[in-house]
Order: C-alpha cells, then sequence, then structure tokens
C-alpha cells in the first residue's frame, strides 16, 4: 500500500465506519497517547523498565500503525499530501545533512 493508497483507505474507513474525523484538537491527544503506548513498550522492551502484566499483551506494530492512523487522519483532514510532503521532507534533510552524519564521531 502506497502513502497515497493509505490515506485514501482511512478516509474511506472514517467515512464508512467511523462516520467522521474527530476534530483536529481531539486527534492531537489522541495522537499524543498514542505515541505514549509506543514510548511505553519501547521503554519495557528496549530499555531498564519491567512489564506490568497489564502490558504485556501490547504489540509494538499494532501501536505503530496506530500513531499512523492517526497522523494519516490528521493530514486528510488539514489536506496534507503526506506522499509529497515526506519527498519535500527527505529532499531537505538530504541537502541540510548531506555530510553532516558520515562526520559526526558518535556515529561511528
Amino acid at each position: 500500500m502506497t502513502i497515497e493508497e493509505a490515506q485514501q483507505t482511512v478516509d474511506h474507513w472514517i467515512q464508512t465506519t467511523g462516520v467522521r474525523y474527530f476534530n483536529e484538537l481531539t486527534n492531537m491527544a489522541m495522537l499524543t497517547e498514542e505515541v505514549g503506548e509506543v514510548a511505553r513498550i519501547i521503554a519495557r522492551q528496549y530499555g531498564e523498565q519491567s512489564f506490568k502484566e497489564s502490558d504485556k499483551d501490547k504489540i509494538l506494530a499494532d501501536e505503530l500503525a496506530d500513531v499512523l492512523f492517526v497522523v494519516i487522519c490528521l493530514a486528510n483532514q488539514t489536506g496534507v499530501n503526506l506522499t509529497e510532503a515526506l519527498q519535500r521532507n527527505l529532499a531537505k534533510k538530504t541537502q541540510r545533512d548531506a555530510t553532516r552524519h558520515q562526520q559526526n564521531e558518535k556515529l561511528r
């Protein structure tokens, strides 16, 4: 699935199953909540924290997909074409960071 197809698929799901988009502020709060769930899993799976019993059934891929879903919702409702935005962002990073990371001693 391309990013464009993902945006269309989410929009179709919202229109047919979700009834309507939550407003932008609600979606921003939901995005923050979903990113927190990703952070919780990362802290326990790769960091020093241990899993609580209530966390053991959480799957990182599912939580990342939740983040992506809400990002796509925000993009759709604000008129952002994520394919174009990502292409512009990568071009900017490529120009800005052309040699920066290769010269970073911390990455060696």
